[in-house]
This record gives structure tokens, C-alpha cells and sequence, in this order.
């Protein structure tokens, strides 16, 4: 009995089955039937397979940025890789630490086959021998001026503009340069960061710290072409070589004398203004710089520190024992560029070239007579003042010239003979 069940049960099921596959197949053909049914279905699936492709390409998409991201994290991985046993200082690249460390090391493998200067990478060498060669390459398109560097035209073109977007919080001046805006600041915070080892001297700048220790080495690497003369700074030498050039660029506005270096031109304009700012504490004698007050104020010292090794003299002034020392030596390192005449002194090779200038810069205030110096003026104005400066200790005669006190004496000497 429950066996007939089981097989009825089992035929009506099947029945079902078929009918629900015949009612599909219906479906089916209807829908072939229909035309507008038929888009619809093929415009569902077009947009299912559209938005596949636009998850599929987000897929990829944020693969790449995956791709990306590790990257990144790689190279910032490589920029630790070359770091600094010393102060922590990481680098992209082996040979930038390895510059760098130099730093500490003090090891400097480029030296100059000039004058043994030595650097610690080649482009600072590169730079130095622009020095000595005397080669610019690099020219401003506005003044003409020359520079050694690319990086040093750079900041001077800023010269040119009018812009100064550094302005000191304590006074109020701009600079156009960061560099110098620095510098600058430090004079009103007094810091002096670099520090002689030698004597303790302290300084704002790194260069003039260098230009000072050149002191304590004897150091001068800048020699000139021309004579056996050296110096220590590039200027120096630059104002030195004016000597043989005869190059004279600063020029007085009111008389036409012509300089060779600023500070010239700046004393020279005291003598037409008269003025005298600088005067001496102890006689209240006037000078037209500080130099000239301080090369006068030996004299009322003892101290005479600079002695002669020939004929034993001593100085109070270094450059007086060094215009003596040429006495004994001979050294005539002035040469005059029209005749070739050799001097111990720049002023007496000024003197001898207004010769061939027919130059006589100092004018008589009594008459038109002028001189070619200042000594030949004013023994010319006692002439009209009366002064006799020089006596004869043995018959109180009185003379206007050394001179003619010499020829005086002369006859004294003949007479008692």
C-alpha cells in the first residue's frame, strides 16, 4: 500500500517538473516573439557587461596605486639607506655621504697645483683656478660686469632690480639677497660665530675668519705676474697690478684726477672740501682719513718696534721700515709704463709720471704758478710768505730752502778751513 503511494507520489512529481519546463519554453518563445522584449533583455545585459568593465578597470586602477604607494615607500626607504655615522644626516646616493663626511674628516683630496690650496670636493677646486687664470666666463647683460660663477652673476643680477623683500626688523634697510640680509643682522646682534684658534679673534663671516688666519700661516697665494710681489687676498692683488697697468677707474668729478682704487678718490675729495675730520688728541694736528691720523700718532710714541737689520735704524711704522729697507736692497718694484724708470715707492713713481702728463695738481694760493708736488708747493709760497724754516747755527742766518742752507754751511766749512 505505502509502496503504490510512494509511486504515485513519485509520477505526479515528475508531471510537475515537465510542466513547469513546458511553461519556460512557452516563455521563451513568446519572448522570441516580442521584439520590444527582446531589446530590453539584450539592453539589460549590455549595461551588466558595461559595469563589469568599469569594476574591473577600478580593480586595476587601484592596483596601480598599490604599485604606486610601494614605490614611494621604497624610495623613501633608499633616501635612509646613506646616513651619517656622525651628525644623522641621510642621503639619496652614496657619494653625496661620502662628500659629505669630508666634512667632519676635514679631508680635503683636491689641491690646487698653483698654490697648494686644497678643497673638498672638484667644483670648489674648479672655481678656485678662475682666480688664478683670471678667466669671467660668466657676464652680466646689463653692466657688463664679469663673474668666475654662474651662481655669483645670479646674485649679483639682483643688483639691477629694485626689489629688496628682506628688510631688517631693526633698522629698516633691504637687501635683495637672503646672504647678505644675514650677514647684515648680525651687526645688530653683535654675533660673532667663527673664532681664530690662534688668538681668539671672532668674526660675523667665515671668509673674513679666512682671510684673517692668513695672518698666523703667512699665506699668500695671489702672486703677480709682473714683479715678485704676493699677497694674500684676490683684491689686493687686483689693486696692486693698477700699479703696472696704470689703470685708474675712480675719477674726481671737480678737478679730473683720476685713481686707482675708491678710498683715493674718497681722500683726495677732502682736499677740495678742506675738510679734516680726523684729529690728533695729544698735538691737534688734522688728517683727511683715519689712516693718515693713525700713521701720525707713532710719532708721539717711543715705541719704534721695526728695526733695520742693514744699518740698525728703528720705526714706529711698518710701512716706513719697508720704504727704508728698500734703500739697502735696491728694490724699485714701481716702474713707470711710458719710460720704464724704476721707484722704491708709489708716490715717487705718481711724481716722476707727471712728467710725461705735464700734470701739476697744486696751485699756488698767491699767484698762478702750480707744482707737481705738494713739497715743491709749499717751499714756492715762502717765497711769498717769508718763511725761513732753515738756520745756520753758527751765524743765525735764515733760509727758505734745506738747500740752500747746505750751500751756506758749505762756506762756513771753506772759510775756517
Amino acid at each position: 500500500m505505502a509502496s503504490a503511494r510512494s509511486s504515485i507520489c513519485r509520477r505526479g512529481g515528475a508531471k510537475r517538473e515537465q510542466k513547469e519546463q513546458d511553461t519556460e519554453v512557452e516563455e521563451e518563445i513568446g519572448n522570441m516573439s516580442d521584439p520590444e522584449s527582446s531589446r530590453t533583455n539584450h539592453e539589460d545585459t549590455e549595461e551588466q557587461t558595461d559595469w563589469m568593465e568599469v569594476k574591473q578597470q577600478k580593480h586595476e586602477l587601484n592596483e596601480v596605486d598599490e604599485e604606486h604607494c610601494k614605490i614611494k615607500t621604497l624610495r623613501k626607504k633608499a633616501k635612509r639607506l646613506h646616513t651619517c655615522t656622525q651628525c644623522g644626516k641621510s642621503f639619496r646616493q652614496k657619494e653625496n655621504l661620502k662628500r659629505h663626511m669630508r666634512v667632519h674628516t676635514g679631508e680635503k683630496p683636491y689641491t690646487c697645483p698653483q698654490c697648494g690650496k686644497s678643497f673638498t670636493d672638484a667644483s670648489g677646486l674648479r672655481y678656485h683656478l678662475h682666480i688664478h687664470s683670471g678667466e669671467k666666463p660668466f657676464s652680466c647683460d646689463q653692466c657688463g660686469k664679469k663673474f668666475i660663477s654662474s651662481s655669483a652673476l645670479k646674485s649679483h643680477l639682483k643688483v639691477h632690480s629694485d626689489e629688496k623683500p628682506y628688510v631688517c626688523s631693526c633698522c629698516g634697510m633691504g637687501f635683495s639677497q637672503l646672504g647678505r640680509y644675514k650677514q647684515h643682522q648680525k651687526t645688530h646682534n653683535e654675533v660673532r660665530e667663527h673664532m681664530c684658534f690662534e688668538c681668539d679673534k671672532t668674526f660675523t663671516r667665515a671668509e673674513h675668519l679666512k682671510q684673517h688666519q692668513k695672518m698666523h700661516t703667512g699665506e699668500k697665494p695671489y702672486n703677480c705676474l709682473n714683479c715678485d710681489k704676493s699677497f694674500s687676498r684676490a683684491e689686493h692683488l687686483k689693486v696692486h697690478q693698477r700699479v703696472h697697468s696704470g689703470e685708474k677707474s675712480y675719477h674726481c668729478t671737480q678737478c679730473g684726477k683720476s685713481f686707482k682704487h675708491a678710498s683715493g678718490l674718497k681722500n683726495h675729495l677732502h682736499f677740495h672740501s678742506e675738510k679734516k675730520p680726523f684729529s690728533c688728541d695729544q698735538c691737534g694736528k688734522t688728517y683727511i682719513s683715519a689712516s693718515h691720523l693713525k700713521r701720525h700718532q707713532t710719532v708721539h710714541s717711543d715705541e719704534r718696534p721695526h728695526l733695520c737689520s742693514f744699518c740698525g735704524k728703528s720705526f714706529s711704522s711698518l710701512d716706513s721700515y719697508k720704504k727704508h729697507q728698500k734703500i739697502h736692497t735696491g728694490v724699485k718694484d714701481h716702474v713707470c709704463c711710458d719710460c720704464g724708470k724704476g721707484f722704491s715707492t708709489t708716490s715717487h713713481l705718481k711724481r716722476h709720471q707727471r712728467i710725461h702728463t705735464g700734470e701739476k695738481p697744486y696751485k699756488c694760493s698767491y699767484c698762478d704758478k702750480s707744482c707737481t708736488d705738494s713739497g715743491n708747493l709749499k717751499i714756492h709760497e715762502r717765497v711769498h710768505t717769508g718763511e725761513k724754516l732753515h738756520h745756520c747755527t753758527q751765524c743765525g742766518k735764515s733760509y727758505t730752502r734745506s738747500a740752500n742752507l747746505v750751500s751756506h754751511i758749505k762756506k762756513h766749512c771753506s772759510v775756517s778751513e
